[in-house]
């Protein structure tokens, strides 16, 4: 199914709330989801990336750049080895179905071991032992590709029922992939890697403010030698991918199009480190050839560069605004309620934030102050409503409020900590929760309050 364009010259509002988070934890709720975004007024729904997680779930870490995850399957067909559709579906997903279930059928016989640390027949895809293994694991290997079958053909009456009520997908695209993913085994000269399959440069961000040593996410960065000179095929290929799943899609750390912190492996934390220029600028203009405009959300925050800021602006590609980010001193702040630019995504605060109520009532008194201050508060008002008011009244295009918002939960309900290895991606609702008389007729208020009602 093409994407159906979503119109971000329009005032939209939206909810961010990843399938996981739904009661079931699987695409069995996403209907009912989707009647009650429907009865809010709530016309785009954003979600995290839908790949394999690793063991500490998180959808940022996945075994495919490809691959959904089977854990969504609600309801699971009999395998039918001449269903024309499935045939059909692993014809046009050869470029990365086969390899994919290869991976994951070695990954399980070598008792979930990383590719790197196969036996080198396998690690590096001997083509005869790849023949003799796939041979052996054949049924094996056809129930994962079942599953993906599966899981494209419900994902697509899923979107035909949410356009049905006007209703926009929104997803997200991590920049990098996984060490241990299909994609690195099945194609290591698209990466930096060593004469051993180990990453010769790694991922992460230099040190800041926040983090004296910088951030080192262990990802191995991408040859883009190679990938020009393969005219960008898995990069385009995996952005059109997406578009098959999202009518919109967000590129996370999209400064990372114009420059890379590199990372020498051997370096322990991301404090020695340099950057460099990647070909970002020619990539989305070989994507810009095919699809115009782009559907992209550039995630573009911290610290931010004019360079990156040009490539943005030269694509036409919104940004975002955090509200939780806006307090401080600095006038010029881009997430202030008065800096906020029209083609932007703004927030209440995303998957990374705690939730509204949590961030507030770990702050300082004095700084509770200040943000009741700055947001014109009168005594009786609700902190929460302020916060989300002021999102949904501000010049962005689109807003977007996580569920936990609207529901106004505590620190309880966050989705992620970064920098933190247990607990997270595992919150859902209940539908209790919604069931409330006044919760839906209190967002479609605030919607119309704020000029957000859209007829599509």
């Amino acid at each position: 199914m093409p994407y159906m364009p979503c119109n971000l010259q329009q005032r939209r509002a939206g909810v961010l709330l990843h399938p996981t988070s739904l009661p079931s934890g699987t695409l069995k709720d996403a209907r009912r989801w989707l009647d009650f975004m429907s009865a809010s007024d709530l016309t785009v729904w954003q979600m995290l990336p839908l790949g394999v997680p690793q063991a500490d779930f998180s959808p940022y870490q996945c075994l495919s750049a490809f691959a959904a995850n089977p854990a969504l399957l609600d309801s699971r067909a009999p395998y039918d080895a001449d269903n024309s559709h499935y045939q059909a579906f692993c014809r046009q997903e050869a470029h990365w179905l086969h390899d994919y279930a290869l991976f994951r059928c070695i990954k399980t016989a070598n008792r979930e071991a990383a590719w790197f640390d196969w036996p080198e027949e396998l690690k590096w895809r001997d083509p005869d032992a790849l023949q003799q293994f796939a041979s052996t694991y054949h049924d094996s290997l056809q129930a994962i590709k079942w599953k993906q079958f599966q899981l494209h053909h419900n994902w697509q009456k899923l979107r035909s029922d949410a356009r049905d009520r006007g209703i926009h997908l929104f997803g997200d695209m991590p920049i990098f992939v996984a060490h241990d993913s299909a994609d690195v085994w099945a194609c290591p000269k698209r990466f930096m890697l060593d004469d051993e399959g180990k990453p010769a440069w790694v991922t992460g961000v230099p040190p800041d403010y926040f983090s004296e040593n910088g951030q080192r996410w262990g990802n191995p960065h991408y040859d883009w030698d190679y990938h020009l000179q393969e005219n960008f095929e898995w990069w385009l290929a995996r952005l059109e991918h997406h578009f098959q799943w999202f009518d919109l899609v967000r590129i996370d750390h999209f400064r990372g199009l114009e420059a890379v912190w590199m990372i020498d492996a051997k370096e322990e934390t991301a404090f020695n480190g340099h950057w460099q220029k990647v070909p970002g600028d020619a990539l989305l203009a070989a994507l810009k050839h095919r699809i115009d405009p782009l559907p992209l959300v550039a995630e573009d925050l911290g610290v931010i560069t004019p360079e990156v800021r040009k490539l943005k602006e030269k694509y036409g590609l919104p940004g975002m605004a955090v509200l939780q980010f806006a307090f401080d001193a600095f006038e010029d702040n881009p997430h202030k309620p008065q800096n906020i630019v029209p083609n932007c995504v703004a927030y209440t605060g995303t998957h990374d934030n705690d939730t509204t109520l949590g961030w507030y009532q770990a702050l300082p008194e004095n700084t509770q102050q200040f943000v009741r201050d700055m947001l014109h508060m009168q005594p009786e008002d609700d902190l929460v409503d302020k916060m989300i008011e002021t999102v949904l009244e501000s010049k962005a295009n689109l807003a977007i409020i996580p569920l936990q918002d609207f529901l106004k939960l505590g620190s309880e309900a966050r989705m992620n900590t970064p920098g933190v290895a247990n607990g997270n991606w595992r919150w859902k609702f209940q539908w209790e929760q919604l069931s409330a008389d006044d919760l839906s007729p209190h967002i479609h208020d605030q919607i119309i309050r704020s000029k957000r009602k859209t007829s599509s």
